[in-house]
């Protein structure tokens, strides 16, 4: 029978380089808002965050990520020289450019689905790497959906799981995935934007990536405020706080998005026999007791061979997952 946690968390862990060691950036891009950390010998310092860039050039976002580095120094009292590397934890999907990475994103290229989706640009993809490899020397950049595993998987939720997930419900939907205590990766790196699986042919479903009717055009926190704003929901926190009211049409819309959600969670679970999925995001992570019960009742009680004793929960590394899953990059 597939499980949920409840909401008491453990603390975070206190992760520090070794005395002497070389500080390093951790960088976490996502469809709404880009963080920057520095990590050192004093742990996690000189955090920032600001809305990710999606005017100007296809290289603003890279010119923004650098930055914020360094501001991050500046506020860490550092300089950017002393940087020994950079991890990137984006969202994607990634294409490769002279084998640097750009984004194809569908919640920052709006050159991708065209002027229906509204957004600032019509870039088909962003600068990313190459902006950091003209000022650093060793950058490592990662899905988050993978790197968020990985970090799940040393310090947080997933820790002693061979075959699991992470799953993020945001502006998007990512996720990682480890199967036989290997983390699964594709071609491009990009495996794991199950996110982009065609889930119905509803019409006010379109997706970023130009989609009309997959998972993320769905329920994806983008496309909640773009299918129910009209109808008094401005975005996913105003339609989820309704039904934690018992907004009885707010509810019936989120039992709906959970139906979405978690049959994919059951999809995966199915395909990849797995034994734990740990959640994060933003839509999810703030009404986490809310939701997790609606998303095992999709998982629970189906094909229970493959389904029985299978875990959800809430990811270790609480709200703070994306700084650790760029961590994990770098040391």
């Amino acid at each position: 029978m597939a499980g949920f946690e409840a909401t008491v968390m453990p603390a975070l862990p206190t992760i520090r380089l070794p005395a002497g060691a070389a500080p390093v950036a951790c960088v976490d891009v996502g469809g709404t808002k880009v963080a920057v950390c520095v990590a050192d010998e004093r742990g996690i310092v000189g955090r920032l965050t600001e809305p990710t860039a999606k005017e100007g050039a296809p290289d603003a976002l890279g010119q923004q990520v650098l930055r914020m580095i360094g501001l991050s120094c500046a506020a860490a009292g550092l300089s950017p020289a002393q940087i020994a590397a950079v991890g990137v934890s984006s969202c994607g999907p990634f294409v490769l450019n002279q084998g640097l990475v750009e984004l194809a994103a569908p919640n920052i290229c709006g050159g991708l689905a065209g002027a229906g989706r509204g957004l600032p640009n019509r870039w088909t993809s962003a600068l990313l790497e190459a902006p950091l490899r003209a000022a650093f020397s060793d950058v490592r950049v990662c899905n988050d959906g993978i790197g968020a595993l990985q970090a799940e998987r040393r310090w947080g939720a997933l820790q002693g799981f061979e075959h699991c997930a992470y799953v993020t419900w945001s502006t998007g939907i990512g996720m990682g995935l480890c199967v036989d205590g290997r983390v699964l990766r594709g071609k491009n790196a990009n495996a794991g934007h199950a996110g982009h699986m065609f889930s119905s042919d509803n019409l006010d479903a379109l997706c970023g990536c130009g989609n009309v009717g997959d998972v993320e055009g769905l329920v994806g926190g983008n496309a909640i405020a773009r299918r129910f704003g009209a109808q008094g929901y401005a975005d996913a926190a105003a339609l989820l706080g309704a039904a934690r009211q018992d907004d009885a049409r707010a509810l019936a819309l989120v039992d709906e998005l959970c139906r979405v959600m978690g049959r994919t969670l059951y999809n995966l679970v199915v395909t990849l026999d797995l034994q734990a999925i740990s959640l994060g995001g933003s839509v999810f992570w703030h009404h986490r007791d809310f939701l997790l019960p609606r998303l095992a009742m999709q998982v629970q009680g189906h094909l229970p061979a493959l389904t029985d004793g299978v875990q959800l929960m809430p990811a270790g590394l609480q709200d703070k997952v994306g700084d650790y899953a760029a961590l994990a990059l770098v040391i």
